[in-house]
């Protein structure tokens, strides 16, 4: 395709829905491709149902060549990272593009315009578009397999395209790939068996008949958890309260598990949920009219889950608390009728928990790239 590449800011409804639905043009032969709700999409682009919107100015963008959407691009800042990070960072998300340097070259030219006006100095990305765990990072390893639930998917030209556009690497997020189909591994058994001896954890599952109290446990234990990761500070009230809404709609208790001391002090929680995406696949975006039957027939064959979540305090480091998260997880989603697995994302910096994963026994398959461009 030729010709001038025009850029137009999201305005009104049919803008919106070319922004939605570019991905269904875009993806149309790609077998791997998981089909997002297209409702949930949409209450993305929504700041009244989106607090990340709320937290600074954004800007969606698309890109029109011979009366063709042919790429889009969401930007913003988040005025509360930057007030903790003492930066004047931004972000980008939701990149889309045909194979086009032009294309995306016009794109990322026109939103680090916008951004540079509205006094940011720093833009990374791709990052979440709602400040949660989706669309957190460009594919760069791991094109051989459709995603699992909530993460990226996109094609290996994206890298070099946004490469070419100035944006260095940042750091990398790594996906592992667990195959519990005959049990943990013996290795993992035997190691939970003797620290939990010696330590005399407790395991629990999430109580979601008391979720506000299970919340608070979580927040505390990512407060005192979470160190000075470049994209991340402990969450809000408000971000904890839109959680506790997605867990209690998609989480099954037995995959949310807590690791106590004897004092009954919570030294660490992990979150996993059911692969949804395996059912999203036959959607096509659409929960209704018969979309919400084939979601309640195809939940029950699901067969993988993810652990996203994983959190221990310094109290419960280096007593083998992880690998009680990674095996009791195991465990749970055997009974249940998984048979794998998936531990992502973990920074790639953060050495020891990529360390737990590979001793639980897991094989890093994918990669995520966070690229960075001083504006």
């Amino acid at each position: 395709m030729s010709g001038k590449i025009e850029i137009r800011k999201v305005r009104v409804k049919g803008d919106r829905e070319e922004f939605v639905n570019l991905p269904w043009k875009l993806y149309r032969d790609d077998p791997n491709w998981i089909p997002p709700l297209l409702s949930d999409m949409h209450n993305t682009l929504d700041p009244e149902k989106n607090a990340l919107l709320r937290l600074g100015p954004s800007c969606f963008l698309l890109a029109i060549q011979g009366g063709r959407v042919v790429g889009r691009l969401g930007v913003g800042i988040d005025k509360r990272l930057n007030s903790c990070k003492k930066e004047n960072l931004s972000y980008f998300t939701l990149f889309e593009s045909i194979e086009d340097f032009n294309v995306a070259k016009s794109l990322l030219t026109a939103g680090t315009d916008w951004l540079r006006r509205e006094g940011a100095e720093t833009i990374t990305g791709p990052q979440s578009p709602s400040n949660g765990d989706d669309y957190r990072g460009l594919l760069i390893e791991g094109f051989n397999c459709p995603p699992v639930l909530l993460n990226s998917y996109n094609p290996p030209y994206y890298a070099d395209l946004i490469e070419q556009c100035g944006f260095k690497k940042q750091f990398d997020r790594n996906a592992y790939y667990f195959d519990f189909s005959d049990g943990p591994p013996e290795r993992l058994i035997r190691g939970v068996r003797i620290i939990e001896e010696r330590y005399r954890f407790k395991v629990r599952q999430l109580d979601k008949k008391n979720l506000n109290r299970e919340m608070a446990v979580i927040k505390e234990v990512v407060n005192k958890s979470m160190p000075e990761w470049p994209d991340m500070i402990p969450p809000s009230d408000e971000e904890i309260a839109a959680e506790a809404a997605k867990l209690k709609q998609l989480a099954r208790s037995e995959l949310v598990l807590f690791i106590e001391n004897s004092a009954g002090e919570c030294l660490g929680f992990s979150v996993t949920l059911p692969d949804y995406n395996e059912v999203l696949a036959r959607l096509n975006g659409r929960l209704f009219p018969t979309g919400f039957l084939k979601f309640l027939y195809y939940r029950r064959k699901i067969k993988g889950v993810r652990m996203f979540v994983l959190f221990v305090t310094p109290a419960g480091r280096r007593r083998g608390v992880s690998a009680s998260l990674y095996y009791h997880s195991m465990v749970n989603s055997l009974k249940m009728g998984f048979r794998h697995g998936e531990g992502s994302t973990i920074h790639e910096f953060n050495e020891r928990m990529n360390l737990d994963a590979r001793k639980a026994g897991g094989v890093l398959y994918k990669k995520y790239r966070i690229y960075r461009l001083e504006l």
